[in-house]
């Protein structure tokens, strides 16, 4: 008998929509997806881009969901009141799960929907969180006291990698309670597109970029948690004319940014990019660079795609992803905010073509272990494994909720 997963989560988000689709399709689970906001299933304004955006690939298709009512007076994932859904319990307890999934606890009706089933069915959690950010002091230890309350109601965190797993660590929960489940992308979607790569090199001309020049690329929100204008510092004070520099994205520092930019021809704005033409924005540069100074760069998800397109990675320590996919075979670890060290690995990845293609090939291969259809082998797994010990007859949560 398959087990009944209920998963609850904010809104439809381009990168979990892939992992809910390949549970479904898994024999071992059930899984229903209880949404607290609709969010940018339609175009929606999002802060970030500064721009009406509606993702171009499906966030709805090819697994059972909700969207339970939400009454908050500010809807939205930006804060702890957004997400007010006073029939997500009700909803749930009538759907009646032998298991709890739960993205992330800091909304109203996430952390109301921890309190009531744990202790009635096994409660699984699913966060990035990480220590980057910590400045210590009197706040951050009343937080972290707050925040093991929080989590002596999770029975098993699924984190996503070496940081993630010291953040729950440090919040109590112990080896048993910890479970891997790698942050993945459809790594396929971007790295099988053989038409991406001709189509790269026609921008490429298309934008006056010689056949013989390393661009450099930055894809994301222009935003200082991003700190394209480290990469931006860096560029500028670089000599070397075979380097360009690409910047996709859009945001509020783009003005900035573009006036900073507005004498040197070797710097290209592409704007926003939507998901399905990724895999091309990905192979129009030779060396994906992800600077941020944070706070919040919990992983980069940007950086799983650039690998899988088969381009090496620079990125600043602050990017939660580093101790685990960015290694010497892959790319390059530098300072957070420190232009003259970003500007030196820079230098040596432009100057090596050799270098610089064979680390391309080795994070494509690397990136394979950090798959959608492993996160889901993972979730089954240990979802699967867990309910088993806790209930070895099958009965679903159906009867273990039902009338409280």
């Amino acid at each position: 008998m398959a087990r009944r997963l209920a998963i609850v989560t904010s809104h439809p988000i381009q990168y979990y929509a892939p992992l809910f689709r390949r549970l479904a399709g898994r024999d071992a689970l059930d899984i229903h997806v209880f949404y607290g906001w609709k969010g940018a299933t339609k175009s929606a304004y999002d802060p970030g881009f500064e721009d009406d955006v509606e993702w171009d690939i499906s966030l709805l298709d090819g697994y059972d969901y909700t969207f339970v009512p939400n009454t908050s007076s500010d809807p939205g994932s930006h804060h702890f009141r957004g997400l007010v859904n006073p029939d997500l319990i009700p909803e749930i307890d009538s759907w009646g799960p032998d298991a709890l999934l739960l993205f992330g606890w800091a909304y109203q009706s996430h952390l109301r929907a921890l309190l009531r089933f744990s202790g009635d069915v096994p409660i699984f959690f699913r966060g990035d969180s990480t220590l980057l950010d910590e400045q210590g002091g009197l706040r951050t230890a009343l937080r972290r006291l707050f925040l093991r309350w929080v989590y002596r109601h999770v029975d098993v965190a699924l984190y996503v990698g070496q940081n993630n797993r010291a953040y729950f660590e440090a919040h109590g929960l112990s080896d048993q309670q910890l479970a891997w489940t790698p942050h993945a992308v459809e790594n396929q979607r971007f790295k099988d597109a053989p038409v991406a790569e001709r189509e790269a090199q026609q921008w490429r001309r298309e934008l006056g970029i010689p056949d013989e020049a390393v661009v450099l690329l930055f894809a994301g929100k222009f935003e200082p948690k991003k700190a394209p204008d480290t990469l931006l510092d860096a560029f500028l004070e670089y000599e070397n004319e075979k380097a360009h520099l690409a910047l996709a994205g859009s945001g509020p520092m783009e003005d900035k940014l573009r006036r900073r930019a507005e004498e040197n021809a070797r710097v290209h704005f592409l704007g926003f990019q939507n998901q399905s033409r990724m895999p091309v924005v990905y192979r129009l540069g030779d060396v994906f660079v992800l600077p941020s100074r944070g706070p919040g760069e919990t992983w980069g998800l940007a950086v799983n795609e650039a690998m899988a397109c088969g381009r090496p990675v620079v990125v600043s320590e602050r990017v939660g992803c580093a101790p685990d996919l960015v290694e010497q075979e892959t790319g390059f670890v530098v300072p957070a905010e420190d232009a003259g060290a970003l500007r030196q690995r820079l230098d040596t990845l432009v100057d090596d073509d050799e270098l610089r293609r064979q680390m391309g090939r080795t994070a494509q291969t690397r990136i394979e272990d950090w798959s959608i259809r492993r996160a889901a082998r993972r979730i089954e797994q240990t979802v699967g494994d867990h309910v088993s010990r806790l209930s070895p007859d099958g009965q679903n949560g159906a009867g273990k909720t039902a009338g409280k």
